[in-house]
């Protein structure tokens, strides 16, 4: 039996989606490694499909990668990856992958585009509309939490029963060591900052952070915003947008590992995520975490976050008062922390994808739900 993986995430700018497809892809090769998978996938060849124009790489032991194809972007997924897992199964991990491959298992990591249409352009709703659409039909969905299990299974007319869930993790953050002198750098004093990581796009709602802390008035303990695309938001490229304001831009995971260690508090304000990573990085350096009450925020975060609506500048305010009075964490928040952590494994998850490909049958959607 041959399995390929997609692998077109190795050409993409790192986000959450990419940072998860290679950490299941690590996950999955070693358990391949050690043995602990089934006959049946211990004996396939596994191989990493990728487009010519991958710039990442991954270390494996067990798992092959290699090039194929000459376009790129959807085009390689639709005709140079079909073309080259046919014959195969195939696995694609990153919301997309070839629409006439029949055996095919494509995680889908949230329902955006159906749900929050006002995040997006006509022509981006248009393309990943239909692609979800045609590959609900030919594919086995799979998503990475329980709300994107929900939310897919509605918009994609699926029995929820149907779309296994393997959930992300915040692991690849446990090894980080973190860069202090980054605090200097910025200017920053341990303690007396709050932090947020994200870009401007729409969903991750940065805007109300700022708001916030405009309305917080406390230039001693500014907010530390943590992205790529800030800029948009301020004019200029200094790192001091205005007092009680730090615009970080991007930093490495050492610089981001540093600032959550020191942080009073992460401020988390997405409007919409299937699953919600970053507050689960911020827990893994004792961090307090503000989080907004999305749906699947709130299934990841449980009852380890203190939470405000995504649209009250004034709640979020007086969640960040209330952690400047408390000031760091008590030991039965950590240990709260150290429970939601602890139910989140780039292993577990990739054992989950292993079962449910060694269950179900060669060919065919599976209806079977591992998680």
């Amino acid at each position: 039996m041959k399995i390929f993986i997609n692998g077109r995430f190795l050409s993409q700018k790192l986000t959450g989606v990419q940072r998860y497809a290679a950490e299941i892809v690590k996950a999955m090769d070693g358990l391949l490694a050690s043995g602990q998978v089934s006959d049946t996938l211990s004996a396939a060849e596994w191989t990493v499909l990728a487009p010519p124009d991958a710039s990442e790489t991954l270390a494996l032991k067990q798992i092959k990668v290699r090039a194929t194809g000459r376009l790129g972007g959807h085009a390689w997924d639709q005709v140079d990856l079909a073309r080259a897992a046919s014959g195969g199964r195939l696995i694609s991990l990153a919301n997309s992958g070839p629409v006439l491959h029949s055996d095919h298992i494509v995680v889908i990591h949230d329902a955006q585009v159906f749900r929050r249409p006002d995040f997006f352009n006509w022509r981006y709703l248009a393309v990943h509309r239909t692609l979800d659409r045609f590959l609900a039909r030919r594919a086995t969905i799979a998503t990475v939490s329980d709300f994107s299990r929900r939310e897919l299974a509605t918009a994609l007319d699926l029995p929820a029963a149907a779309i296994p869930v393997f959930s992300n993790s915040a692991e690849h953050f446990a090894a980080t060591v973190p860069d202090f002198t980054i605090l200097d750098r910025l200017g920053l004093t341990a303690q007396q900052y709050f932090l947020s990581v994200g870009s401007m796009t729409k969903n991750k709602n940065i805007s109300l952070a700022i708001q916030a802390a405009r309305m917080l008035e406390r230039q001693d303990v500014p907010l530390v915003i943590v992205g790529g695309d800030n800029n948009r938001v301020f004019q200029g490229n200094s790192n001091v947008a205005e007092p009680g304001l730090v615009l970080a831009g991007r930093l490495t995971d050492n610089e981001i590992a540093a600032l959550y260690a020191r942080a009073v508090a992460f401020v988390f304000p997405s409007l919409y995520e299937g699953f919600g990573v970053p507050p689960l990085e911020a827990m893994l350096f004792g961090c307090p975490v503000i989080a907004s009450t999305a749906d699947a925020v709130r299934e990841t975060c449980g009852d380890a976050a203190a939470y405000f609506d995504a649209t009250n500048a004034e709640e979020l305010r007086q969640r960040m008062l209330e952690r400047l009075a408390a000031g760091k964490l008590s030991d039965e928040e950590r240990n709260r922390q150290r429970d939601r952590l602890a139910a989140f494994s780039w292993r577990k998850s990739a054992e989950s994808l292993l079962q449910f490909l060694a269950q179900s049958k060669h060919g065919q959607k599976a209806t079977v739900l591992m998680k």
